[in-house]
Protein backbone atom coordinates (compact mmCIF):
# COMPACT_ATOMS: atom_id res chain seq x y z
CA UNK A 1 0.00 0.00 0.00
CA UNK A 2 2.86 2.34 0.87
CA UNK A 3 4.52 1.57 -2.47
CA UNK A 4 1.30 2.20 -4.41
CA UNK A 5 0.81 5.60 -2.74
CA UNK A 6 4.46 6.44 -3.37
CA UNK A 7 4.15 5.59 -7.08
CA UNK A 8 1.02 7.74 -7.44
CA UNK A 9 2.73 10.61 -5.63
CA UNK A 10 5.83 10.41 -7.86
CA UNK A 11 3.75 10.25 -11.05
CA UNK A 12 1.74 13.29 -9.93
CA UNK A 13 4.95 15.20 -9.19
CA UNK A 14 6.35 14.16 -12.57
CA UNK A 15 3.27 15.48 -14.38
CA UNK A 16 3.45 18.73 -12.41
CA UNK A 17 7.13 19.10 -13.30
CA UNK A 18 6.36 18.48 -16.97
CA UNK A 19 3.62 21.11 -16.87
CA UNK A 20 5.95 23.69 -15.30
CA UNK A 21 8.75 23.01 -17.79
CA UNK A 22 6.38 23.09 -20.76
CA UNK A 23 4.80 26.33 -19.57
CA UNK A 24 8.18 28.02 -19.19
CA UNK A 25 9.32 26.80 -22.62
CA UNK A 26 6.12 27.87 -24.36
CA UNK A 27 5.99 31.36 -22.82
CA UNK A 28 9.69 32.07 -23.38
CA UNK A 29 9.51 30.87 -26.97
CA UNK A 30 6.60 33.22 -27.67
CA UNK A 31 8.85 36.08 -26.53
CA UNK A 32 11.37 35.23 -29.23
CA UNK A 33 11.27 36.09 -32.92
CA UNK A 34 7.78 35.13 -34.16
CA UNK A 35 7.30 32.40 -36.75
CA UNK A 36 6.72 34.20 -40.02
CA UNK A 37 4.09 32.73 -42.36
CA UNK A 38 5.42 31.05 -45.49
CA UNK A 39 2.36 32.01 -47.49
CA UNK A 40 3.23 29.95 -50.56
CA UNK A 41 0.86 27.71 -52.50
CA UNK A 42 -0.31 26.28 -49.14
CA UNK A 43 -1.17 29.75 -47.83
CA UNK A 44 -4.84 28.95 -47.17
CA UNK A 45 -4.02 25.73 -45.28
CA UNK A 46 -1.32 27.47 -43.27
CA UNK A 47 -3.60 30.36 -42.36
CA UNK A 48 -6.33 27.96 -41.22
CA UNK A 49 -3.86 25.97 -39.13
CA UNK A 50 -2.50 29.13 -37.48
CA UNK A 51 -5.99 30.29 -36.60
CA UNK A 52 -6.83 26.85 -35.19
CA UNK A 53 -3.75 27.09 -32.95
CA UNK A 54 -4.83 30.56 -31.76
CA UNK A 55 -1.91 32.53 -33.24
CA UNK A 56 -4.13 35.61 -33.38
CA UNK A 57 -4.92 35.39 -29.64
CA UNK A 58 -2.98 36.18 -26.42
CA UNK A 59 -0.11 33.91 -25.39
CA UNK A 60 -1.91 32.22 -22.49
CA UNK A 61 -4.93 31.50 -24.70
CA UNK A 62 -2.55 29.93 -27.24
CA UNK A 63 -1.05 27.84 -24.47
CA UNK A 64 -4.48 26.69 -23.29
CA UNK A 65 -5.32 25.61 -26.87
CA UNK A 66 -1.94 23.86 -27.12
CA UNK A 67 -2.50 21.91 -23.88
CA UNK A 68 -6.05 21.02 -24.88
CA UNK A 69 -4.84 19.63 -28.21
CA UNK A 70 -2.16 17.54 -26.48
CA UNK A 71 -4.57 16.09 -23.92
CA UNK A 72 -7.50 15.44 -26.26
CA UNK A 73 -5.81 14.65 -29.59
CA UNK A 74 -2.13 14.13 -28.68
CA UNK A 75 -1.49 16.97 -31.13
CA UNK A 76 1.88 18.59 -30.41
CA UNK A 77 1.49 21.28 -33.04
CA UNK A 78 2.76 21.83 -36.56
CA UNK A 79 6.23 21.94 -38.05
CA UNK A 80 6.57 25.17 -40.01
CA UNK A 81 10.21 24.82 -41.12
CA UNK A 82 11.64 21.30 -40.88
CA UNK A 83 8.72 19.44 -42.49
CA UNK A 84 6.27 22.08 -43.68
CA UNK A 85 2.71 21.72 -42.34
CA UNK A 86 3.37 18.21 -40.96
CA UNK A 87 2.20 17.17 -37.50
CA UNK A 88 5.02 17.32 -34.98
CA UNK A 89 4.23 13.84 -33.66
CA UNK A 90 4.67 12.44 -37.19
CA UNK A 91 7.98 14.28 -37.62
CA UNK A 92 9.26 12.81 -34.34
CA UNK A 93 7.92 9.33 -35.12
CA UNK A 94 9.86 9.29 -38.42
CA UNK A 95 13.11 10.08 -36.62
CA UNK A 96 12.63 7.90 -33.55
CA UNK A 97 13.83 4.48 -34.89
CA UNK A 98 17.53 5.32 -35.50
CA UNK A 99 17.86 7.04 -32.12
CA UNK A 100 16.24 4.14 -30.26
CA UNK A 101 18.31 1.53 -32.08
CA UNK A 102 21.65 3.25 -31.54
CA UNK A 103 20.96 3.89 -27.87
CA UNK A 104 19.58 0.38 -27.29
CA UNK A 105 22.54 -1.31 -28.97
CA UNK A 106 24.89 0.87 -26.91
CA UNK A 107 23.22 -0.19 -23.64
CA UNK A 108 23.17 -3.87 -24.69
CA UNK A 109 26.91 -3.78 -25.35
CA UNK A 110 27.84 -1.60 -22.38
CA UNK A 111 26.06 -3.43 -19.54
CA UNK A 112 27.71 -6.88 -19.81
CA UNK A 113 31.15 -5.46 -20.63
CA UNK A 114 31.02 -2.91 -17.83
CA UNK A 115 29.90 -5.45 -15.23
CA UNK A 116 32.47 -8.01 -16.42
CA UNK A 117 35.38 -5.55 -16.28
CA UNK A 118 34.26 -4.33 -12.85
CA UNK A 119 34.12 -7.90 -11.51
CA UNK A 120 37.56 -8.75 -12.90
CA UNK A 121 39.07 -5.56 -11.45
CA UNK A 122 37.53 -6.25 -8.01
CA UNK A 123 38.64 -9.89 -7.89
CA UNK A 124 42.17 -8.95 -9.08
CA UNK A 125 42.38 -5.91 -6.80
CA UNK A 126 45.84 -4.24 -6.60
CA UNK A 127 47.21 -6.58 -9.27
CA UNK A 128 48.36 -5.76 -12.80
CA UNK A 129 44.94 -6.55 -14.30
CA UNK A 130 43.24 -4.18 -11.86
CA UNK A 131 45.73 -1.40 -12.60
CA UNK A 132 45.22 -1.74 -16.36
CA UNK A 133 41.43 -1.74 -16.09
CA UNK A 134 41.43 1.17 -13.61
CA UNK A 135 43.68 3.22 -15.90
CA UNK A 136 41.40 2.61 -18.86
CA UNK A 137 38.37 3.49 -16.73
CA UNK A 138 39.90 6.85 -15.75
CA UNK A 139 40.78 7.54 -19.39
CA UNK A 140 37.33 6.75 -20.77
CA UNK A 141 35.46 8.52 -17.96
CA UNK A 142 37.52 11.69 -18.41
CA UNK A 143 37.09 12.05 -22.17
CA UNK A 144 33.66 13.03 -23.60
CA UNK A 145 31.94 10.75 -26.11
CA UNK A 146 32.26 13.16 -29.05
CA UNK A 147 36.06 12.88 -28.85
CA UNK A 148 35.78 9.10 -29.31
CA UNK A 149 33.39 9.76 -32.17
CA UNK A 150 35.95 11.84 -34.08
CA UNK A 151 38.75 9.35 -33.33
CA UNK A 152 36.64 6.39 -34.49
CA UNK A 153 35.59 8.25 -37.62
CA UNK A 154 39.20 9.05 -38.48
CA UNK A 155 40.81 5.69 -37.65
CA UNK A 156 38.24 2.94 -38.28
CA UNK A 157 36.22 4.90 -40.83
CA UNK A 158 38.53 7.15 -42.85
CA UNK A 159 41.98 5.56 -42.50
CA UNK A 160 41.17 1.84 -42.30
CA UNK A 161 37.83 1.97 -44.11
CA UNK A 162 36.31 -0.71 -41.89
CA UNK A 163 33.05 1.14 -41.23
CA UNK A 164 31.11 4.00 -42.86
CA UNK A 165 31.83 7.41 -41.34
CA UNK A 166 28.11 8.26 -41.28
CA UNK A 167 24.85 6.38 -40.85
CA UNK A 168 23.39 4.89 -44.02
CA UNK A 169 20.02 6.16 -45.19
CA UNK A 170 17.04 3.85 -45.00
CA UNK A 171 16.91 3.77 -48.81
CA UNK A 172 20.57 2.69 -49.13
CA UNK A 173 19.98 0.02 -46.47
CA UNK A 174 17.19 -1.59 -48.51
CA UNK A 175 14.35 -0.13 -46.47
CA UNK A 176 15.19 -2.06 -43.28
CA UNK A 177 16.68 -0.79 -40.02
CA UNK A 178 18.13 -4.26 -39.37
CA UNK A 179 19.83 -4.88 -42.72
CA UNK A 180 23.60 -5.67 -42.68
CA UNK A 181 24.34 -2.33 -44.34
CA UNK A 182 22.44 -0.38 -41.69
CA UNK A 183 23.86 -2.35 -38.76
CA UNK A 184 27.41 -1.89 -40.05
CA UNK A 185 26.91 1.86 -40.36
CA UNK A 186 25.64 1.97 -36.76
CA UNK A 187 28.84 0.41 -35.39
CA UNK A 188 30.82 3.64 -34.92
CA UNK A 189 28.11 5.72 -33.19
CA UNK A 190 27.28 2.76 -30.94
CA UNK A 191 30.94 2.37 -29.96
CA UNK A 192 31.32 6.10 -29.34
CA UNK A 193 28.35 6.03 -26.95
CA UNK A 194 29.45 2.80 -25.25
CA UNK A 195 32.95 3.69 -24.04
CA UNK A 196 31.87 6.13 -21.34
CA UNK A 197 29.01 3.90 -20.13
CA UNK A 198 31.28 0.86 -19.88
CA UNK A 199 33.83 2.84 -17.86
CA UNK A 200 31.20 4.28 -15.48
CA UNK A 201 29.62 0.90 -14.88
CA UNK A 202 32.96 -0.89 -14.42
CA UNK A 203 34.09 1.71 -11.89
CA UNK A 204 30.89 1.40 -9.88
CA UNK A 205 30.84 -2.42 -9.95
CA UNK A 206 34.47 -2.56 -8.87
CA UNK A 207 33.83 -0.27 -5.89
CA UNK A 208 30.72 -2.13 -4.73
CA UNK A 209 32.17 -5.62 -5.22
CA UNK A 210 35.45 -4.69 -3.53
CA UNK A 211 33.51 -3.55 -0.47
CA UNK A 212 31.40 -6.73 -0.52
CA UNK A 213 34.45 -9.00 -0.78
CA UNK A 214 35.97 -7.47 2.37
CA UNK A 215 32.76 -7.60 4.43
CA UNK A 216 32.20 -9.78 7.50
CA UNK A 217 29.60 -12.03 5.91
CA UNK A 218 32.22 -13.13 3.37
CA UNK A 219 34.46 -14.28 6.22
CA UNK A 220 31.51 -16.17 7.68
CA UNK A 221 30.77 -17.79 4.32
CA UNK A 222 34.39 -18.93 3.96
CA UNK A 223 34.35 -20.23 7.56
CA UNK A 224 31.28 -22.32 6.74
CA UNK A 225 33.33 -24.12 4.08
CA UNK A 226 32.45 -22.26 0.88
CA UNK A 227 35.23 -21.73 -1.63
CA UNK A 228 36.16 -18.18 -2.62
CA UNK A 229 34.33 -18.55 -5.93
CA UNK A 230 31.18 -19.92 -4.26
CA UNK A 231 31.15 -17.17 -1.63
CA UNK A 232 31.71 -14.50 -4.27
CA UNK A 233 28.90 -15.70 -6.53
CA UNK A 234 26.34 -16.53 -3.82
CA UNK A 235 26.92 -13.63 -1.45
CA UNK A 236 29.24 -10.85 -2.69
CA UNK A 237 27.80 -10.60 -6.20
CA UNK A 238 24.22 -10.65 -4.97
CA UNK A 239 24.77 -7.80 -2.52
CA UNK A 240 26.99 -5.77 -4.83
CA UNK A 241 24.40 -5.78 -7.63
CA UNK A 242 21.65 -4.18 -5.49
CA UNK A 243 22.98 -0.61 -5.93
CA UNK A 244 24.36 -1.35 -9.41
CA UNK A 245 21.12 -2.38 -11.11
CA UNK A 246 19.32 0.95 -10.45
CA UNK A 247 22.38 2.72 -11.81
CA UNK A 248 21.93 0.89 -15.11
CA UNK A 249 18.52 2.54 -15.50
CA UNK A 250 19.99 5.98 -14.92
CA UNK A 251 22.77 5.30 -17.43
CA UNK A 252 20.15 5.06 -20.17
CA UNK A 253 19.31 8.74 -19.59
CA UNK A 254 22.96 9.66 -19.94
CA UNK A 255 23.25 7.72 -23.18
CA UNK A 256 20.15 9.43 -24.59
CA UNK A 257 21.56 12.84 -23.72
CA UNK A 258 24.98 12.05 -25.15
CA UNK A 259 23.49 10.82 -28.40
CA UNK A 260 22.42 14.36 -29.33
CA UNK A 261 26.00 15.29 -30.27
CA UNK A 262 26.82 11.81 -31.61
CA UNK A 263 23.87 11.95 -34.01
CA UNK A 264 25.13 15.28 -35.33
CA UNK A 265 28.64 13.91 -35.88
CA UNK A 266 27.52 10.74 -37.67
CA UNK A 267 24.68 12.46 -39.58
CA UNK A 268 22.02 10.33 -37.90
CA UNK A 269 18.55 11.58 -38.81
CA UNK A 270 17.26 10.95 -35.30
CA UNK A 271 15.70 12.77 -32.37
CA UNK A 272 18.96 14.40 -31.28
CA UNK A 273 19.67 15.96 -34.67
CA UNK A 274 16.00 16.97 -34.91
CA UNK A 275 16.29 18.75 -31.56
CA UNK A 276 19.34 20.74 -32.69
CA UNK A 277 17.76 21.47 -36.06
CA UNK A 278 14.58 22.79 -34.44
CA UNK A 279 16.70 25.28 -32.48
CA UNK A 280 18.68 26.51 -35.48
CA UNK A 281 15.61 26.77 -37.74
CA UNK A 282 13.33 28.24 -35.03
CA UNK A 283 10.75 25.49 -35.47
CA UNK A 284 9.17 26.10 -32.08
CA UNK A 285 6.60 23.33 -31.81
CA UNK A 286 9.19 20.73 -32.80
CA UNK A 287 11.57 22.17 -30.20
CA UNK A 288 8.97 21.95 -27.42
CA UNK A 289 7.97 18.39 -28.32
CA UNK A 290 11.54 17.07 -28.54
CA UNK A 291 12.44 18.89 -25.32
CA UNK A 292 9.51 17.20 -23.58
CA UNK A 293 10.64 13.86 -25.01
CA UNK A 294 14.01 14.17 -23.23
CA UNK A 295 12.35 15.54 -20.09
CA UNK A 296 9.94 12.59 -19.86
CA UNK A 297 12.80 10.10 -20.24
CA UNK A 298 14.80 11.83 -17.51
CA UNK A 299 11.90 12.02 -15.04
CA UNK A 300 10.68 8.47 -15.77
CA UNK A 301 14.16 7.01 -15.27
CA UNK A 302 14.42 8.81 -11.92
CA UNK A 303 11.17 7.22 -10.76
CA UNK A 304 12.25 3.78 -11.99
CA UNK A 305 15.56 4.08 -10.15
CA UNK A 306 13.79 4.94 -6.88
CA UNK A 307 11.27 2.12 -7.28
CA UNK A 308 13.90 -0.44 -8.21
CA UNK A 309 15.56 -0.02 -4.81
CA UNK A 310 12.35 -1.12 -3.11
CA UNK A 311 11.95 -4.17 -5.33
CA UNK A 312 15.61 -5.25 -5.19
CA UNK A 313 16.13 -4.76 -1.48
CA UNK A 314 13.17 -5.85 0.74
CA UNK A 315 14.57 -3.75 3.60
CA UNK A 316 13.73 -0.60 1.62
CA UNK A 317 10.10 0.42 1.58
CA UNK A 318 9.55 3.49 -0.57
CA UNK A 319 6.88 5.78 0.83
CA UNK A 320 6.84 4.25 4.33
CA UNK A 321 7.19 6.56 7.27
Amino acid sequence: MYMFKYILKRIALMLLTLLVIMTICFVLIKLLQPEMPMMGKEAAAEKARREALGYNKPVMVQYAIYLRNIITKFDWGTSWKIDYLSDVKDVIADRLPPSLLINTFSIIISIPLGILLGIIAAIKKNKLTDHIISTLIILFVSVPSYVYAFLLQYTLGFKLGLFPVMLSSLYDAGGSWFSPVMLKSMALPVLALSFGVIADLARYVRAELTEALTSEYMLLARAKGLTKAQATIRHAMKNAMVPVLPMIISLFTGVIGGSIIIEKIFVVNGIGSLYLKSISMLDYHVFIATGMFYTVIGLASTILVDLSYGFLDPRIRMGAK
